[in-house]
């Protein structure tokens, strides 16, 4: 069993937990937060910003200049906590039952906080590799900040051989999550008087073919996509989550949009996924435009997470077992950063504190017990072993 949690940890985590980094809102008030701890020990920050300047990653480095190096990653933003019924204030930060409530709890500010606690320790254990901190913008809304972060990473010609993503795991390495696309499909028809359909375009019903065609796929993939086990869900999946079109009951529709998600297994190609939707839209628009030539779809992409597949071969995966206890790793349903990172050449395992079960619910929380598993496995990094790819 691991010591106790540290007062350290416990205290940041909560002034962390306090700061409201709702994805609509700035999360610069945390990046300062945590660029003003590194910098207390000498440690260089590197911030790069939104277009709108409000928003920023932070990316550090505890030994600058050593060879290999492995990154801790985590995003700043938390889902929004509107309507939901929480009993406890999101903001409180409140320690009660041995839990730490609040939005960003679980996921995943309490393991930034653990980490950030132990840039002092890596700097003063003089390890012959450099500790990376990698906190990136945006993630809950489609991973926009850590493409910025990565981007900037590799013009700065620094290459880390090795990445942790803190997301809630219970302290369990994964492996492997699934993709998440996302689209908006807009529709243009070609309005009339509802007495009139002939001579108009429906966009509702034009949508509704592709919306039908999703659905299909769906259908398809449940059936008959080879399983990938290890997943709740061991196949693709697809789903249309918002729609809508028209202005009264009279009117044929000009206009309709809707959006439409897949969550790809690491095995299956999401490009022939949105091939198959185009090509649907193609043919639909061929009959649409016989009426009105500037009938017909277009796509804007508002989400992309890549699917992630590590292996428990991987040098990261075998040192975070070695650092958590744990003899097995797992795969987990949601999406994370991993998959950007391991794109961009960097072996990469999820394992943070928490369950994702209590990630964006009301009374959010991570359980200390957890966090003293963290805070160890995080200290157990300043002991010096072999970082590899």
């Amino acid at each position: 069993m691991p010591e106790a949690l540290s007062s350290q940890s416990l205290s940041l985590s909560q002034q962390l937990i306090r700061i409201n980094t709702v994805s609509r809102n700035s999360n610069l008030p945390l990046i300062e937060l945590a660029a003003d701890h590194l910098r207390s020990f000498g440690v260089d920050v590197r911030l790069t910003f939104n277009a709108e300047k409000t928003k920023a990653n932070l990316f550090a480095t505890v030994g600058a200049g050593k060879p290999a190096g492995l990154i801790l990653s985590g995003h700043t933003d938390t889902v929004p906590w509107d309507g939901q019924d929480w009993t406890l204030d999101p903001l409180g930060a409140e320690v009660k039952d041995g839990k730490l409530y609040g939005r960003g709890s679980a996921d995943m500010k309490s393991f930034i906080a653990c980490a950030l606690v132990q840039a002092k320790r890596y700097q003063e254990a003089d390890l012959p590799y450099a500790i990376h901190y990698a906190l990136s913008y945006d993630e809950e809304v489609g991973c926009f900040g850590v493409k910025e972060l990565i981007a900037d990473m590799k013009d700065a010609g620094i290459t880390p051989l090795a990445c942790i993503v803190g997301e809630p795991t219970n302290m369990v390495p994964a492996i492997a999550h699934k993709g998440v696309y996302r689209w908006r499909c807009c529709v243009r028809g070609k309005e009339a008087h509802s007495s009139l359909t002939p001579h108009s375009v429906n966009a509702i019903e034009e949508a509704a073919k592709l919306v039908s065609l999703i659905r299909g796929m769906a259908d398809e993939w449940r059936e008959h996509e080879p399983r990938y086990e290890g997943f709740d869900v061991p196949f693709s999946t697809a789903s249309v989550g918002q729609f809508q079109g028209g202005i009264a009951d009279n009117v044929v529709p000009r206009d309709a949009w809707f959006h439409y998600e897949f969550r790809d297994l690491p095995t299956a190609d999401v490009n022939l996924m949105q091939k198959r939707v185009l090509a649907g839209a193609d043919t639909a628009q061929n009959a649409m435009k016989n009426i009105a030539s500037d009938a017909g779809f277009t796509f804007e992409e508002i989400c992309a997470i890549p699917s992630f597949l590590g292996s428990d071969a991987n040098a990261v995966t075998q040192l975070a077992k070695q650092l958590s206890g744990e003899a097995k790793s797992t795969l987990v349903a949601f999406g994370t950063e991993a998959g950007l990172f391991k794109q961009a050449g960097i072996d990469t395992v999820v394992c943070g504190p928490g369950s994702i079960q209590q990630a964006h619910q009301p009374d959010e929380y991570v359980s200390l017990e957890q966090l003293a598993r963290c805070e160890a496995f995080l200290q157990g990094l300043a002991k010096p072993q072999r970082i590899k790819g």
